[in-house]
């Protein structure tokens, strides 16, 4: 009897312990799995990111920046400087550009400079388009051949600069923005004579020639240089009867 009753005892501790690791087991099925950790996505996560609509697809890469240039933009740029021209297309444009400065044409200028035009570049002549311009007072064509490395020392036919021929038209503004680029005041052409000589010598005496040889004057030009008969400014002046000139120069 003593036999049976330890076979039903272990019988019932058996049960115990088989319902005790059943609770366990329920309850280990039912608590929540701990969360990912936040620096290490699950697989499921990651599945989840790259089925988004938003991610983008696997064989397309995210474009890169570009690498900042080596040369910044200026002069070295495709845009600002001209292919380099042809011996002949060289001859062709600098003529072109030579007429369209004639025909004060000063988009056609500017055109022709852009594509390679020469502004120091003379005709059979010898006029240049900053020449031609300086002399006749084209002021935007002369603006835009400065701008482009005009030689402001270059001479005509006549062995004068820019600047002679412009104060003997009275070109008062031209002379103005010859004498600021640095034309020399004093050159003496073929003919003998200084801006200030043909100022008084080819023209009226009138106001423009007037405010000509004050520009001159306070440029620094000396009126003391003579012609080839040796008469200086003023006594050209006084001879002509530019009272108003000879006033100036007296008064310097």
């Amino acid at each position: 009897m003593r036999a049976g009753f330890m076979r039903v005892q272990g019988r019932a501790a058996g049960s115990v312990i088989g319902a005790g690791l059943l609770v366990v087991g329920l309850a280990a099925g039912c608590a929540p799995s701990s969360p990912s950790s936040p620096s290490e996505p699950s697989a499921t996560r990651s599945s989840t990111a790259d089925a988004s609509p938003s991610s983008p697809a696997p064989s397309q890469a995210a474009p890169t920046a570009a690498a900042p240039s080596s040369t910044g933009p200026g002069p070295a740029s495709s845009a600002a400087v001209p292919s380099q021209l042809s011996p002949e297309a060289q001859i062709e444009t600098d003529r072109l550009l030579i007429l369209a400065a004639k025909a004060n044409d000063p988009t056609r200028v500017r055109e022709l400079i852009a594509a390679g035009g020469n502004v120091n570049a003379k005709d059979d002549i010898q006029d240049s388009a900053f020449l031609y311009a300086g002399a006749e007072g084209f002021n935007d064509v002369l603006q835009l051949t400065l701008e482009a490395g005009a030689d402001v020392r270059s001479i005509n036919r006549y062995g004068g600069t820019a600047l002679i021929p412009a104060s003997e038209h009275g070109h008062v503004e031209t002379v103005r923005i010859l004498i600021a680029a640095g034309v020399p005041v004093d050159h003496v052409n073929n003919l003998g004579w200084t801006a200030m000589q043909e100022a008084i010598l080819l023209n009226n005496g009138g106001p423009n020639q007037q405010d000509v040889v004050r520009q001159l004057l306070a440029a620094g030009a000396n009126p003391d240089i003579r012609d080839p008969q040796g008469r200086t400014a003023l006594q050209n002046a006084e001879r002509l009867g530019f009272a108003e000139i000879a006033a100036l120069i007296r008064n310097r």
